[in-house]
């Protein structure tokens, strides 16, 4: 009985390994099966600074990679392998004795799993993903993984199958390029160039171990999320390396005494919210659901990104509490829209809240140039004058609303540039009401504001939300000229192989909006914020710059956008829960960050004078008069003169 019942189990697994071994597919199809493809990034230098997906990075083979990987990832998965035929019952059992000691069940756990064996759990016994059956290629995975007692009975006669049909060698092949290794990285190859800048052919014995010591726990022991754990791994593994004979005495030394470490394009991980937001931005079926693997050639400069990394850093270090709960946003872009740097919080993680381009957010007195901007381009001129007074407009269904300055004071007959540069609230609403507030919002949607806009008087201080990418694209189009910008990353984008761009991108300038006049005069007025007015602290030493600051009521947002004649850069300063900062305004640690930021944007660059008009004044000086005052200005011409007599005259 004992013999015919084990003449039927052979006989059994004789047939389940004759019919794998006929559905086998050639090696070369086995090598890269993944269902999503990769993108990969290049900065303007054309260096790699990010991947996204599943990048493969090239077929390798046991003949032609090093042979310290080899002998790495056998002494660490599988000490026996060149001696078992697909299956060691050794390990089996050795590893089902573990599990029981532990108080696991027999096959959860170690699973005692050769390399051949492995390699059918990537296969997934010859099953192909299919997004009907799996909603994403992890679940897919993870469903071949799992370590059920028919799935390891199966796993018997497709191992026994793979070692007929293929060499030792070309099993350990498709392992070596089928295998995940963290960060995206899909096969060793991909590995090697992701964390160490080259190729698998070329690893030594300290990087090897490291590479073989993710098999265990791709992302756990990525070297990118935490070093000093991958290197303990490693050196886990180089004893095992050791004691196998795979190093000698002084290949083992000098592996324990140099573990390996990222390169440096690793190590910066440079670019996360940038390349988050490309992801994002570019159509979902060349980024996100991409099946083909892109190479994307973007606007980002590494120089800019640590200068404003750099700069982030150095104000939260010396001006913010520890326990702050505040949160940064910067974008840093060229005139023309190309986006060349962006900090999208405090602590960057892919895939996580990019608050440069996920938040959006009150814009505060930000706003202002756009209401301005309409106004000139309408005929209103710097030194015209409109009142800072009090004043009460009855909005329909709200009720009577009262504007006031952030000091509560108010300063009687200012001009337009003095109302801009110590931004005051109620010349602001009066002239936004002369204009109509159509005209103002028509004119800020123009320049790339295209959310939903404030329908009250309130959005002549704000009241409307958008991205900090938004409003730093729009001050864009106040410093080229008066165009509208739509802010862009990706230059060029073709699949891998190719060399004709599926697109490309030269500039995002678009239609014009305001005249060039009226937006050198804008420039100009927004110059003085910086000069003598509520930016005073983000004014440069060398380099002639123009901006806004920008706080929302009870301070919970605060901006500062700004711009010289070579960059535009924003800093937006909030929490998450939408909670009031404490001490803190859009000309306080917002235009901190900005100076700090341009300061180092502009080492190596010359000073160049800002495109702008210095209007003439009719007066020696540009002080405010208290209210009582008569205006000491220019009046507007009578037109304008008359349309506010007759909206404010009785308020």
């Amino acid at each position: 009985m004992a013999w015919r019942g084990t003449a039927v189990v052979v006989l059994i697994l004789g047939l389940a390994t004759f019919y794998f071994y006929t559905t086998l597919p050639p090696l070369a199809e086995m090598l890269d099966n993944r269902a999503q493809g990769s993108v990969t990034m290049t900065d303007r230098n054309g260096e790699v600074f990010a991947w996204r997906g599943e990048t493969f990075g090239g077929a390798i083979t046991a003949a032609n990679v090093s042979p310290h990987l080899k002998n790495a990832i056998v002494a660490t998965e599988d000490r026996r392998f060149y001696r078992h035929f697909g299956v060691s019952p050794r390990g089996i059992a050795g590893a089902i004795r573990a599990n029981l000691s532990d108080g696991r069940g027999a096959f959860s756990g170690a699973g005692g799993s050769t390399i051949t064996q492995q390699v059918a759990k990537l296969l997934c016994l010859g099953v192909p993903y299919n997004s009907d059956t799996w909603s994403s290629e992890a679940e897919y995975e993870a469903d071949c993984r799992r370590g059920t007692l028919w799935r390891k009975i199966k796993e018997l006669p497709y191992a026994f199958a793979l070692e007929a049909k293929f060499s030792k060698k070309d099993i350990l092949t498709i392992y070596m390029n089928r295998a995940f290794l963290g960060a995206g990285a899909r096969g060793f190859e991909a590995a090697a160039q992701r964390y160490f800048g080259r190729s698998a052919n070329e690893v030594g014995p300290a990087e090897s171990a490291m590479l073989a010591g993710l098999l265990v726990a791709p992302s756990y022991y990525a070297p990118t999320r935490n070093l000093e754990r991958a290197q303990q791994r490693a050196a886990v593994v180089i004893e095992l390396m050791h004691d196998q004979g795979y190093l000698d005495a002084h290949e083992y030394a000098e592996a324990r005494a140099h573990p390996a470490t990222l390169s440096q394009r690793a190590e910066k991980q440079q670019g996360i919210a940038f390349a988050d937001w490309l992801m994002l931005d570019a159509p979902a079926y060349l980024a996100r659901e991409t099946t083909e693997d892109v190479i994307m050639r973007t606007t980002f400069d590494p120089d800019l990104q640590a200068a404003t990394e750099a700069a982030v850093a150095k104000v939260f270090t010396e001006k913010v509490r520890d326990d702050s709960e505040a949160q940064v946003a910067v974008v840093v872009m060229s005139p023309d829209g190309a986006v060349r740097a962006m900090v999208g919080g405090r602590q960057s993680q892919t895939g996580g809240f990019n608050r440069a381009v996920q938040a959006k957010r009150q814009t505060g007195s930000a706003f202002k140039p756009f209401l301005f901007a309409a106004a000139l381009e309408n005929g209103f001129q710097p030194f015209d004058i409109v009142e800072d007074a009090p004043l009460t407009i009855d909005t329909p269904g709200s009720g009577p609303w009262s504007p006031r300055n952030y000091d509560g004071e108010f300063r009687g007959f200012v001009t337009m540039s003095e109302a801009l540069t110590e931004s005051l609230n109620t010349p602001a609403v009066r002239i936004s009401e002369a204009m109509g507030r159509d005209r103002v919002r028509e004119v800020a949607n123009a320049f790339g504001l295209r959310s939903e806009l404030a329908e009250g008087p309130a959005l002549a201080l704000g009241a409307s939300e958008a991205n900090l990418l938004q409003m730093t694209a729009a001050y864009a189009g106040i410093l080229n000229g008066g165009s509208a910008v739509r802010p862009y990353g990706i230059e060029e984008l073709k699949l891998l192989g190719d060399s004709t761009p599926l697109f490309g991108v030269s500039s995002g300038i678009g239609e014009r909006v305001i005249s060039e006049r009226s937006a050198q005069m804008l420039t100009w007025m927004m110059s003085r914020v910086l000069e003598e007015g509520t930016g005073r602290r983000a004014k440069l030493p060398d380099h002639q710059a123009a901006g806004k600051t920008g706080t929302t009521q009870a301070a919970r947002d605060a901006w500062f956008i700004g711009f010289t004649a070579d960059y535009v850069a924003g800093v937006w300063m909030g929490t998450d829960d939408n909670s009031p900062l404490t001490g803190v305004t859009g000309g306080g640690l917002p235009a901190d960050i900005w100076r700090e930021t341009m300061i180092r944007v502009h080492e190596d660059l010359p000073p160049r004078p800002l495109p702008m008009i210095a209007p003439e004044s009719p007066r020696s000086e540009a002080t405010p008069r208290p209210a009582q005052s008569a205006p000491r200005t220019a009046p507007l011409d009578d037109a304008i003169r008359g349309i506010l007599g007759s909206i404010f005259g009785g308020n």
